[in-house]
């Protein structure tokens, strides 16, 4: 009776949170959470699932990658119940489980496909089932909140280790790969990759983490880094790395954007690489749940500031978020690979939510190809115009505005292509104030 009280009470705030929200324009992702976990602290084990649960984590691309889950999913004709605007921490999935059950705590759908932050991922699935886990990487990121990496993946490490369901890790990342060891009993572990791309350096280019072997601690031999510590590699000792591929996506063409997996030829909107490797996650969860995912790709738009192409009068822009060294490098990186003129926004708080620490943009590497301007915005907005100064970019074509009205508007004074990069808390009202000057 108390369970399903709760489960009244969270329907009849989140009706009026609504209205309120639409008001303001504001999400309402974890309020209902918050509220529904100091009610019930153990309601999420009231809820009655009898459906396929799916977990996206990662240091980077759990949105992008969730969303194509659940865009494939409902492409095939089935009703999937998921946090699609990246509410991953517990009070955001109970925000998205209480909105979606009965007042009884049933779930009617076919799917649930949650992406889940990686420190959550032991908290969440101690109380509810878990079917499916896709583990996309590994970056340092937010160090005040996560700390090292390391502690991150011993979290999830050790959840696993009791673990039997379907675990898909990226094996060209070694944090991940090292995973797939952590119950030798699980038998239901599938390993994906990505071929060499046009782009892959034989030296790290980037800040990484994966340079030893996790194992017996030997330096990891690389044949070819794709982006920051993904890439190939293989222990010389004990030959970490060589697996059987579930998932290999082949013939990346990122100008044609197109590339292939298993004799199937896929034309998508992905023009990086980070891009290819969450579409390689998502296409082994479709392959382990029997689903088409071809159609679905090549419609799949990137959008909600997450690789999004969009164009303010006439004006191409591209919109990306970095939250971390790693983001921000891959975001650059497709910047670079890009010949023509352009012109760089990047925008920089330090919000709880972000971090308060942004020593990290010491770690990102601003060799920028054919840029002729650069903008710079947020609470931390003269820290990032310094950092870029440093790098060896001309002073006089940096421009620093704590406004982002002001940033956007000198922005738009020109019009050359733009690259807009923003981390965490400065996406949507960097992604709103571009879009008002449609």
């Amino acid at each position: 009776m108390y369970n399903s009280l709760t489960i009244l009470i969270a329907k009849v705030l989140n009706f009026f949170a609504k209205i309120l929200c639409k008001i303001l324009k504001k999400d309402n992702g974890n309020m209902l959470g918050r509220i529904v976990k100091k009610l019930n602290p153990n309601i999420l084990e009231y809820l009655k699932i009898d459906c396929p649960v799916i977990a996206v984590t990662a240091t980077n691309g759990k949105t992008t990658t969730n969303n194509c889950i659940r865009y494939i999913i409902e492409n095939n004709g089935k009703k999937v119940v998921s946090n699609k605007e990246g509410n991953n921490m517990e009070t955001g999935i109970i925000t998205t489980l209480i909105k979606n059950c009965t007042i009884s705590g049933k779930i009617k759908a076919d799917y649930i496909c949650l992406e889940v932050d990686e420190s959550y991922v032991p908290i969440v699935f101690k109380k509810i089932r878990l079917d499916t886990l896709l583990v996309l990487n590994f970056f340092r990121d937010q160090l005040d909140r996560n700390g090292e990496v390391e502690s991150l993946i011993l979290k999830i490490e050790n959840f696993l280790k009791t673990y039997n369901g379907n675990l898909i890790l990226n094996n060209d990342d070694p944090n991940v790969a090292r995973l797939g060891q952590a119950n030798k009993e699980n038998k239901n572990v599938y390993y994906f990759s990505v071929e060499k791309y046009e782009n892959a350096s034989i030296k790290q280019k980037e800040a990484g983490e994966g340079k030893f072997c996790p194992f017996d601690k030997t330096k990891l031999e690389y044949e070819y880094y794709q982006y920051s510590h993904v890439g190939k590699y293989i222990c010389p000792t004990c030959n970490f790395g060589k697996v059987e591929l579930f998932t290999e996506i082949k013939n990346v063409d990122l100008e044609n954007m197109t590339f292939d997996e298993n004799e199937i030829h896929y034309n998508t909107q992905a023009n990086n690489i980070y891009t290819i490797y969450n579409f390689a996650g998502a296409i082994s969860v479709a392959k382990i749940y029997n689903l088409d995912a071809k159609k679905s790709l090549e419609t799949f738009k990137l959008n909600n500031g997450r690789s999004e192409e969009i164009s303010i009068n006439g004006i191409k822009t591209f919109i990306n978020l970095a939250k971390n060294p790693t983001g921000a490098n891959v975001s650059l990186r497709t910047l670079n690979e890009d010949k023509d003129e352009k012109e760089l926004l990047f925008v920089l708080n330090d919000n709880p939510a972000d971090g308060l620490d942004v020593s990290w943009i010491w770690d990102i590497n601003f060799e920028l190809n054919n840029v002729s301007r650069v903008i710079t915005s947020g609470k931390r907005a003269y820290d990032m115009a310094i950092r870029i100064k440093t790098s060896g970019f001309d002073e006089n074509k940096i421009e620093a505005y704590t406004n982002i009205d002001e940033a956007v508007k000198s922005l738009y004074k020109t019009e050359v292509k733009k690259y807009v990069i923003a981390n965490y808390t400065a996406l949507q009202p960097t992604r709103r104030t571009i879009f008002s000057n449609k």
